[in-house]
């Protein structure tokens, strides 16, 4: 995986939205390690109106390294200008224990640092129904 610019949001989003959850979930480096690669350190992620810092969404994250089997990003539309970022995309996960799938649809307004990191996401999500998830 890339641990330079390559996959910056500010640079690459389609790249981030498709690397940073593999890495996040499956990579060699502590969780800590990718988080910081692409976020600011007074990152916040407004997920549907609840606020999640990076404590928050770390302790999200490492359960849930141990509970999916497989993930998936299909990204939809991107969009950047400036210092701002868009995207609709979904995320799946297959789980380990009885291999269901979870898919998630995903609206992601973002703010960027001048170095291309995510310092701010407003995000509103939903599960999609499993008859939707292509991957099931």
């Amino acid at each position: 995986m890339a641990k330079d610019k390559q996959f910056l949001p500010g640079n690459d989003l389609i790249g981030y939205l498709t690397n940073y959850p593999q890495e996040i979930s499956f990579g060699d480096d502590p969780a800590e390690t990718v988080f910081d690669r692409y976020h600011t350190p007074d990152f916040v992620l407004y997920n549907d109106g609840v606020p999640l810092d990076r404590e928050k969404l770390l302790a999200h994250v490492r359960p849930a390294r141990k509970r999916a089997s497989s993930i998936y990003v299909d990204v939809h539309d991107t969009v950047i200008q400036d210092d701002r970022v868009a995207a609709r995309y979904t995320l799946g996960a297959v789980m380990r224990k009885g291999g269901n799938t979870i898919a998630t649809e995903i609206y992601l307004f973002g703010g960027l640092a001048a170095d291309g990191r995510l310092r701010r996401i407003d995000q509103i999500s939903r599960i999609l129904p499993a008859e939707d998830s292509k991957y099931e």
